[in-house]
């Protein structure tokens, strides 16, 4: 029976007593003030130290959450798992608080937010709600909202730049009161602008698998081919790169025949049950179930679990740890998030593998990391149109005179109000009217940066005589499925959406897109991009109508096109596409993009500009290979720009007054470890031999029988250390440990060959390596730190460079 009790003061008893018992916790306020976490403190201590699982999300809307409460809240435990929800201007409202007990679940929702007021003496309304279903479905709105795009992990690092926006917000708005009063009458009058969240369906208009039989073929082929090479080289995870209409979930399934136990983990629930049926087809005689928000079914070859439900501490641990033989991510992209940190760190599977289309370096570098670099195969959208197995298109660059420049930039989108002020306008609409009618064919799909955008343009369109619809998560007059069948049979023209496309929805016959948005995401075109590329007996082309102007990303955006893009040293305007396919743009867009990279930051800008970023997302500095992995610019930039790792933190004023002393005192080591030349691994294995021996040792000589059992252990622990830098004809004769024959390998190799290369850093005479240069005692252990820094960069980045 469900139990709903109205609470009309002291809220704050009811939560210390829920509180008490819970064995987990979540708080979702608009605010949060330094008096309510001081309420809550020592429950929430007491709770996070019994093993209690608590989250706590809130917002920076007018900037009334308090720098103070954060840190406060930061104080408490680390555990305790912070995020702060980027409003960007839009109100951000919600109040509720839920608790997970073993015999009863509870959800408190109402006007209280987290201050000593509204859970005290305040004028408060709450309804306590005790209904399964009711909080099954808070508990899964809550997580999307805690893991959305809009929040950041509160950190040292996301606190300080909170605080310096709450100081200054404050400062340039002395009148709160009246700002807070004047936004909330704006919010009422822009009503539905906010840019829509993730898709909550997902259909797919298909009769038949996407190749007739189910057996793999064309890409699925190649890709399983590699996949079970990286398992023969002793890989544990990988990442598969193919393009959206290739079958990425079929040759998921494919591949999982070779397990016995299978978690196939998607974020938008609908993928769940679409990759069940495609799974169910692939292995008939096998049984599948769904672990989400409502159904917890545990049986079966392959559970398909929603990485909302999967991710709360009650979920995970019904689980034991080893179940799995293989975990599938799909859209691996969004792996990076905490939600999927949280369950693929729990989990120990024999194999990892991540399917995805998009996974551009830019936008997602850090998706790389999870799979430490281990590509097993790809095939992007051009490879696939060179082979036929999509649709090969016709891109018309059109002219945007809007000026992007006069528009507040936050971070990774532009403010939206200032947006909508430029594009809801008559004069904007006729253009993008006119570009759409000259070149269109027949079924098209309008991408728009916000739903009152797309009601606006649906609106004109319609007055104009065309037959338009706008589609989105708060669409009321049309169900998805009937609007996205009239626009497959013809009976509308086009549909206007936000991001309903973006991912798991597969309409083959539309053969027109029209992009009236910036591209604020590399990874979000592409895949938008892909809505249009799927074969289809109506079309033989797909026309793609891209509005143009001066805002981010427009002058790397055309790189997405180009098929010769490794072997261009330089930004280059117009790509060479595929065969068949056509690129075409207006004059002035060809101008304005010559200008844009003529503007462009200068790189060591770029690399201190990606670096803090990734400091921020870490809440700490990166090690060097933490930058490799997970930094939007690429590693060796950094050592080419600056000399080494080291040289660039110097530059950048990252390196603490005793770590800078010692980084010139020892400049010359640390840039011969970055700089020396490494055709094999062997010079890197050799030092990390010398490492092994701790910080107070690893600088003493060290001769080639002391360093061979480690160096053939290191080299033999795994098969693609093997295959790579262990395989030629001398060396394989060592895969049986013989002391004698890795000695004298180690000697006339790394050993000989540093030394005679070092400039005099390093001698070897007599079986005897060593370092020519003092060190200090006081500067042993901060030394060490950055050599294995760098030697373990290095050593990664060889073995992934290899294995490519």
């Amino acid at each position: 029976m469900s139990k709903i009790q109205l609470i009309t003061g002291q809220l704050g008893t009811h939560l210390l007593k829920q509180i008490d018992s819970a064995s987990s916790i979540c708080i979702l306020t608009s605010f949060v003030m330094k008096s309510g976490v001081q309420y809550l403190r020592e429950a929430l201590k007491a709770a996070v130290e019994r093993g209690a699982e608590i989250k706590v999300c809130t917002g920076d809307y007018l900037f009334v959450t308090q720098p103070e409460a954060l840190r406060v809240l930061l104080e408490i435990d680390s555990r305790i798992e912070v995020r702060l929800w980027k409003s960007n201007g839009v109100s951000f409202h919600p109040k509720a608080y839920l608790f997970q007990k073993e015999n009863q679940d509870s959800l408190f929702v109402g006007s209280s937010n987290l201050s000593r007021s509204a859970l005290s003496n305040g004028v408060e309304w709450s309804l306590s709600v005790n209904d399964e279903e009711v909080f099954s479905q808070g508990l899964h709105l809550f997580l999307e909202t805690f893991y959305s795009d809009h929040t950041i992990s509160l950190n040292q690092e996301t606190l300080k730049n909170y605080e310096k926006s709450y100081e200054k917000f404050h400062i340039t708005n002395p009148n709160l009161p009246q700002k807070w009063t004047e936004t909330e009458e704006m919010d009422l009058m822009l009503l539905g602008e906010v840019v829509e969240s993730s898709p909550t369906a997902e259909i797919i208009h298909e009769s038949s698998a996407p190749y007739g039989e189910i057996y793999p073929r064309f890409a699925q082929i190649e890709a399983l081919e590699e996949l079970n090479k990286t398992m023969e080289e002793d890989y544990d995870k990988a990442l598969v790169v193919m393009a959206t209409g290739l079958g990425k979930t079929y040759l998921a399934g494919f591949f999982a025949r070779n397990f016995k136990r299978v978690l196939f983990i998607a974020h938008l629930e609908e993928i769940l049950y679409q990759a069940k049926k495609s799974f169910q087809t692939v292995m008939p005689e096998e049984s599948f179930s769904i672990y989400n928000g409502k159904v917890k079914e545990k049986h079966g070859h392959t559970i398909f679990a929603s990485i909302y439900t999967l991710s709360t501490q009650r979920h995970l641990q019904a689980f034991d740890p080893e179940e799995f033989d293989l975990i599938i991510v799909d859209e691996f992209h969004h792996a990076a998030a905490e939600s999927y940190q949280r369950v693929l760190d729990y989990f120990n599977p024999k194999f990892l593998l991540g399917i995805t289309a998009t996974p551009d370096r830019n936008d997602n570098k850090d998706v790389y990391a999870i799979c430490g670099g281990n590509v097993a195969f790809r095939i992007d959208f051009l490879e696939a149109i060179q082979r036929n197995w999509l649709a090969p298109f016709k891109y018309f660059g059109v002219y945007d005179d809007t000026d992007y420049n006069q528009i507040t930039w936050l971070g990774n989108r532009y403010d939206e109000k200032e947006l909508l002020q430029l594009q809801l306008r008559d004069e904007m609409a006729e253009k993008v009217l006119n570009a759409w009618k000259d070149k269109r064919k027949t079924r098209t799909i309008g991408f728009c940066s916000s739903i009152r955008q797309a009601d606006f343009l649906s609106d004109f369109f319609n007055q104009k005589g065309y037959r338009a619809i706008s589609l989105h998560s708060r669409q009321k007059d049309i169900n998805r499925d009937d609007a996205i069948s009239q626009l497959a049979d013809g009976a509308l023209d086009i549909i206007f959406t936000v991001n309903l496309f973006n991912e798991g929805v597969d309409i083959p016959a539309v053969d027109t897109l029209l992009f009236v948005r910036p591209t604020e995401s590399l990874t979000v075109f592409t895949q938008q991009i892909g809505r249009g590329l799927r074969l289809h007996d109506s079309k033989d082309h797909c026309i793609i109508i891209d509005l143009i102007g001066n805002y981010r990303n427009a002058d790397v955006k055309l790189s997405l096109f180009d098929t010769n893009l490794n072997k261009h040293k330089t930004k280059i305007i117009e790509p060479i596409v595929p065969e068949l396919c056509e690129i075409k743009l207006d004059i002035q867009v060809i101008n304005l993009l010559k200008e844009m990279v003529k503007k462009k930051q200068p790189r060591r800008d770029k690399l201190v500009n990606d670096y803090h970023i990734l400091k921020q997302e870490l809440g700490r500095r990166p090690s060097y290979l933490e930058l490799h992995l997970k930094g939007a610019s690429d590693s060796p930039q950094y050592r080419q720009e600056f000399s080494s790792y080291y040289g660039f933190l110097e530059y950048a004023k990252e390196l603490s007054e005793r770590e800078s002393e010692i980084f010139h005192r020892y400049e010359p080591w640390l840039v011969e470890v970055e700089k020396t030349g490494m055709a094999k691994s062997y010079k890197m294995v050799v030092l990390l031999a010398m490492l092994e021996r701790g910080d107070d040792s690893w600088f003493k000589p060290i001769t080639s029988k002391e360093a061979a059992p480690f160096f053939h252990s290191y080299l033999t622990e795994t098969e693609y250390r093997k295959q790579i830098d262990f395989a030629d004809k001398s060396s394989k004769k060592l895969w049986n440990y013989d002391e004698d024959a890795v000695s004298k390998l180690i000697a006339t190799m790394p050993m000989a060959k540093w030394s005679s290369s070092s400039i005099g850093l390093i001698s070897y005479e007599y079986d005897i390596f060593k370092l020519n240069f003092d060190i200090k005692p006081d500067d042993q252990r901060i030394l060490f730190n950055m050599t294995k820094d760098i030697c373990e960069y290095r050593l990664h980045y060889h073995f992934e460079r290899k294995g490519k």
